[in-house]
């Protein structure tokens, strides 16, 4: 706590300490923001129900709340998960707003548009923090109880009286049953906090706002959802490195990664709610039935990934291969399974934005096993074009950018932050991760074959060395190979490895390929070579 600017009542507590210290990377004015905020209820169709999202900028960052600064709310994400034929979604948060704040200044235009029948979502409590009086003037009074307080804003003279947090929740509560309405009160997103230094337990909220929150909807007989508690366990089980990369220019406003954790949380909690009608107007959860379908029980699995040189059209002797559908064939598959889940034209960026990534995460089992491999792809235009490249090396940096195609805003990171990501979600799963240099080209100057030990290459070696992953040079390996080749029969021989250019490969390049990897595993420590024939 800390202490008020003016005299109070001696029974009102002080407000509560800003513990979160950041402000919004978009400096909202009120006025402008206002002009970018849906007309509530403007999404309806027909008589269906609209879903109303009340919060701050953990829900909706910025004017636009379109990720222009690199952080996005889980609100940005929900109506993805809501069938638009029976409900849509509408996102009223805004960035800076307390109980207090959003309940006076935006809550009488929501409540306009809301009719019977229809659902709001309630989270906030990150921002009722602060002076009573001055500046932003955003604190509710701490707890759930009665008490008042009357302020005087000292900027302004504007006279105001300030009421607890509780209160302000069961003004809400009120307002929506009053309209027939269904409200839900959520706990607010974790923040990137840990009880102590050493600790890998997150940070809640269950004796402040959680709690307050969670007494206020029980005794007022409506849903509460912890979805401070649902994350943090996600957290938790992430570690925290790779937490960090959940928020975006501080501690407590999402990436786009943390806000699809969040988003997801909160449709869980729904789900999960016993007998709560809102589920209904979601969209069946999706199966996937086909990434670890082959899986043979009490046996590990081998998933590869990558692009065109992992798999390509591999359906003829004629046809472009990638050593990715060859490779079983040098493992004994009575023992362990082989899935190839690479993709053709796929950097590593695109491999984890289209979901595919996600697909062999969820199917990732303790004692399994990811051989990755990109760089073909990933240089070239970033926002522009084929939009597939990260930003070079192996560093942690990033930058914003609107694609060009789609008009909407990403963050891009560095190559190896990719591989480093796909690294940690591994071992997240008790996986063993195995990174490689990609394939040589069929380029060759002087007798010499084309190396990328400047770029790719040494990037991968980055990765693994910061990470202590094993890592395979395929492209000194079989670059090797078709050096001595070209000098020992010529490079006509050496063309007859590929097929149609000079990056992809014939099966036999493939094998080749597949036998090099086979080569330097046996090399290392990996317990993946004990399953090689």
């Amino acid at each position: 706590m800390c202490l008020p600017s003016q005299a109070q009542k001696p029974n009102v507590a002080g407000p509560m300490k800003d513990v979160n210290n950041v402000v919004d990377n978009t400096l909202d004015s009120l006025n402008k923001a206002m002009t970018a905020r849906p007309v509530a209820g403007s999404s309806r169709k027909g008589n269906n129900p609209v879903l109303f999202l009340v919060g701050n900028s953990t829900m909706r960052n910025g004017t636009l709340g379109n990720g222009n600064n690199g952080q996005w709310g889980w609100g940005y994400l929900v109506n993805e998960y809501f069938d638009e034929n029976k409900m849509t979604v509408e996102n009223h948060a805004l960035g800076g707003m307390s109980s207090r704040t959003f309940y006076n200044r935006l809550w009488q235009d929501v409540l306009k548009g809301i009719k019977k029948g229809d659902w709001v979502i309630i989270e906030l409590g990150h921002n009722d923090n602060g002076p009573y009086d001055k500046g932003r003037a955003r604190a509710s009074i701490p707890g759930i109880g009665k008490e008042t307080l009357d302020v005087t804003i000292q900027e302004t003279g504007v006279k105001e009286t300030v009421y607890t947090y509780g209160e302000y929740m069961r003004k809400f509560i009120a307002d929506v049953k009053a309209k027939g309405a269904h409200p839900i009160l959520m706990s607010l997103t974790p923040r990137l906090a840990y009880d102590d230094a050493d600790s890998t337990i997150v940070t809640r909220v269950n004796k402040t706002f959680g709690l307050w929150a969670k007494q206020v909807a029980k005794k007022a007989k409506v849903p509460f959802i912890d979805l401070n508690d649902i994350t943090a366990k996600k957290f938790e089980k992430f570690g925290k490195e790779k937490t960090k990369y959940m928020f975006y220019g501080d501690r407590i406003h999402t990436s786009m990664f943390g806000a699809r954790v969040n988003a997801e949380s909160a449709i869980e909690g729904i789900r999960a709610y016993k007998g709560l009608p809102l589920a209904k107007y979601l969209k069946p959860v999706e199966k996937d039935n086909v990434t670890g379908a082959t899986r043979q029980k009490g046996k590990p699995m081998l998933f590869t990934i990558g692009d065109s040189t992992v798999k390509n059209e591999d359906n003829s002797d004629d046809s472009m291969w990638g050593w990715g559908s060859v490779i079983q064939d040098l493992f004994d598959l009575d023992r362990i399974t082989v899935e190839n889940h690479a993709k053709a034209g796929r950097s590593a960026r695109t491999f984890l934005d289209e979901g595919r990534w996600d697909k062999v995460y969820n199917a990732l089992q303790p004692g399994d096993y990811v051989i990755m491999q990109f760089g073909h792809n990933d240089a070239g235009e970033i926002n522009t074009g084929k939009a597939r490249a990260e930003l070079p090396g192996a560093g942690a940096e990033s930058k914003v950018f609107k694609m060009e195609k789609t008009g909407k805003f990403q963050v891009i990171y560095t190559f190896g932050w990719y591989l480093r990501k796909f690294v940690m979600d591994c071992r997240e799963k008790g996986a063993i991760p195995v990174v490689l240099s990609h394939t040589p080209r069929n380029k060759f100057d002087n007798g010499l074959i084309e190396r990328n030990t400047n770029s790719f290459g040494k990037w991968t070696r980055e990765v693994a060395e910061q990470t202590g992953t094993i890592f395979i040079d395929l492209n000194k390996i079989s670059g090797d190979k078709f050096e001595k080749m070209a000098w020992e029969k010529g490079l006509k021989e050496v063309n007859s490895y590929f097929k149609r250019d000079h990056t992809h490969t014939s099966k036999k390049g493939a094998r080749l390929n597949a036998q090099s990897i086979a080569e330097g595993l046996k090399k290392t420590d990996c317990p993946l070579k004990d399953y090689l024939k």
